[in-house]
């Protein structure tokens, strides 16, 4: 661990003694890709991989510690997931350096379970989902976890009981160029809802869950191009998407689905601007914050380059509404919300950093704090209650 972080025991006696205003985020951090000059880059003999506990309970966000995890920048940002008790953390692996040619990636298959609260936090488990495993969920109970596999074309059930996960059954989506990318419950845990970034696919498929039990329903949702990252309101009421397109230097969009009624349905689709990469709901149920990446990854000159924004939408009558933005680093990727949701955290994976900006519900303010991680931060989440 490097010095300016906790050590394992100060980091367990934090999260044992401090849960009642800890909040905690766990950050995914990928050390085998770099950005250089616009070109995504796989580093020669890069260190581990890892995963930074940040603590967003008090006035000023810190990191508490790091852990080497295998974590991949590849897939949507939501390639963690923290155990409602915020004891454990559960990390894919999309991506591992070709063993056959270090100058490229290939599909992983692991997911990895860590023991935060141990003395020191450690990997307590590694089990094998699907090709390319990327977003992961667990349920509001803690004992059923969903991981979308992006290479595969399905999604990966496990149990998770007394700090272990076991592989319950395999759903199949798609087929494997269907792209499921990222899988999440309801908060009531008796669905599911896959985007599907493939190409040709551009669709959010429903799950149905019964105890273990999971299945697909025959419901798919149409929504934007290449639905991608997902975040479902604490009341059950909406799902939000970010739909990146094609990557083409066009405004992209985020679509609203109304959760209330039978069938699901979009409500609405808005345009918030090229490749919104990150999105995440607030608290409260009515705010929306996304990372668009404006073109922010592109070479130097290139003729779309732009920075990077973070954008805050508001659900307001059944519609999407766009109330205020601020520029955040270069590929910005995954974005949470404090419990007061007055917090809002960016990872800027260029820049190897988390960004701390305030909201007051109407305006964004750039504290100027930067929290520095131990590799590009690729996926970040708080536990679902």
């Amino acid at each position: 661990m490097k010095a300016r972080l906790l050590t394992g025991a100060a980091l367990a006696l934090t999260l044992g003694c401090g849960a009642a205003s800890a909040q905690i985020a766990v950050s995914g951090n990928d050390n085998k890709q770099r950005l250089v000059n616009g070109v995504n880059t796989v580093v020669a003999n890069p260190p581990p991989d890892t995963i930074t506990v940040v603590d967003l309970g008090g006035a000023r966000p810190r990191a508490l510690g790091e852990v080497q995890v295998p974590h991949s920048v590849v897939g949507p940002p939501t390639g963690v997931a923290v155990t409602p008790d915020e004891r454990f953390a559960i990390v894919t692996s999309a991506q591992r350096i070709d063993p056959g040619d270090p100058t490229k990636t290939i599909p992983d298959n692991r997911v990895s379970l860590i023991d935060i609260r141990a003395n020191p936090p450690r990997v307590v488990q590694t089990v094998e989902a699907g090709a390319g495993p990327s977003g992961v969920s667990v349920n509001r109970a803690g004992t059923l976890v969903l991981v979308a596999n992006r290479n595969a074309g399905s999604v990966s059930v496990f149990r998770f009981r007394d700090g272990q996960l076991s592989p319950v059954s395999t759903v199949t989506i798609g087929p494997a160029n269907s792209g499921p990318s990222h899988v999440q419950f309801t908060p009531d845990g008796r669905r599911a809802l896959v985007t599907r970034d493939g190409d040709t696919d551009s669709r959010v498929s429903v799950l149905a869950i019964d105890g273990e039990t999971v299945t697909k329903t025959d419901r798919d949702i149409t929504v934007g191009v290449r639905p991608y990252g997902m975040g479902i309101t604490p009341n059950g009421q909406w799902a939000v998407v970010a739909n990146i397109g094609r990557g083409t230097g066009d405004a992209d969009t985020v679509s609203l689905i109304d959760l209330r009624r039978e069938p699901l349905l979009t409500a609405d689709t808005i345009s918030v601007g090229p490749t919104p990469e990150g999105i995440q709901v607030s608290p409260d149920n009515r705010h929306v914050a996304v990372t668009i990446h404006n073109g922010s990854a592109r070479p130097p000159g290139h003729p779309l380059l732009g920075t990077a924004q973070l954008v805050i939408l508001r659900i307001e009558g059944g519609r999407l509404r766009r109330i205020t933005q601020a520029p955040i680093g270069a590929w910005a990727q995954g974005v949470v919300f404090s419990r007061d949701g007055r917090t809002v955290v960016v990872q800027n994976m260029a820049d190897r950093n988390l960004a701390v900006f305030r909201f007051d519900g109407t305006r964004l303010t750039d504290t100027r704090q930067r929290i520095p991680v131990g590799g590009g931060p690729a996926a970040i989440r708080t536990a679902e209650r």
